[in-house]
């Protein structure tokens, strides 16, 4: 199956409820067959840009790229010429005329926008201080994966209000889901974000609530999700934000007011015994490696669509 060529993937919001369904059946006969996808991209040159660290999203577009049958290029910030001031406009126009992609994780969205308007070759936000795309469409994988289908499902999120509570926003109101955000108060989501993704949730079924107690948020959800507390950039405001988010903590108990076949998911890396207990991550009810090995399959899925 194939998806409606986009130009660029940076919010999710370049989909529509029909491309996204076609992407993440893309994404899973990728996953059943990858073999049959193992000469999509020979010949295309893929830069993964990283001016943040990352696990999942490096390995996993690097590895994504090379079972695609493509090259890619990995740059570090810190190696390039940006990195000593060089504007982005001239570096994207560079890079439009050697390779054929780039993804890149970075700390202000405008980074994403600006590569997105003065290149000519698609870029894909692998993270954002706004937006995080790519962890989404493997997160909505992993839910069609364990309940057959996305439309209905409540899912709720509890921390803070940030890139994955707004890329979540978006990607379940795609789906038709019903979407719980339970933030403290001051750390809740962007609200022109949460305005427009309210818009589109009417279109399609879905909702999108804004809870500050989380456990009047976790009732009755098919799906509890959780971030850290202080994410990559914060770490000055770590011990003021572990007092805030006092209570916000997905534990044993908090898992208990949720559906019995509840599933645990948490975008990782994971802090355990701050945003998450141990014998919640690690224990039946966690589909988090299902979930960060899903970015792999997501991700070639995205690139198969930009690329081909």
């Amino acid at each position: 199956m194939t998806v409606k060529t986009m130009q660029h993937f940076l919010t999710m919001e370049e989909l529509t409820p029909d491309t996204l369904d076609a992407l993440l059946q893309l994404a899973h006969d990728v996953k059943q067959s990858p073999q049959s996808f193992a000469t999509a991209l020979t010949g295309k040159k893929v830069a993964l840009l990283f001016e943040k660290a990352s696990t999942r999203t490096r390995m996993s577009f690097e590895v994504g790229v090379v079972e695609l049958g493509g090259y890619p290029l990995f740059l570090s910030g810190q190696d390039l010429q940006i990195g000593r001031g060089e504007p982005l406009t001239d570096t994207i126009q560079v890079m439009s005329r050697y390779v054929d992609a780039l993804m890149i994780r970075t700390y202000a969205h405008e980074t994403v926008e600006t590569l997105a308007q003065h290149g000519t070759i698609p870029i894909m936000n692998g993270l954002t201080d706004l937006h995080h795309p790519c962890q989404v469409l493997a997160d909505l994988l992993t839910i069609e994966e364990q309940f057959g289908s996305r439309s209905g499902k409540v899912l709720t999120y509890i921390g803070d209000g940030n890139n994955m509570a707004h890329s979540l926003m978006i990607g379940g109101a795609l789906s038709g889901m019903h979407i719980r955000i339970a933030s403290p108060n001051g750390y809740t989501v962007d609200q022109a974000i949460y305005e427009n993704a309210q818009k589109l949730a009417q279109t399609t079924g879905g909702s999108i609530k804004l809870f500050d107690d989380p456990a009047l948020a976790a009732n009755e959800a098919d799906i509890v999700y959780t971030d850290v507390f202080a994410s990559m950039g914060q770490e000055e405001e770590a011990d003021e934000r572990l007092m805030k988010f006092a209570g916000f903590q997905v534990n044993s108990n908090l898992m208990a007011l949720a559906k019995t076949d509840a599933i645990f998911l948490h975008c990782l890396p994971a802090h355990r015994g701050e945003e998450v207990t141990a014998n919640v991550i690690d224990g039946p009810q966690s589909w988090v490696f299902d979930q960060a090995e899903n970015r792999l399959h997501a991700q070639k899925a995205l690139m198969l669509t930009l690329l081909t």
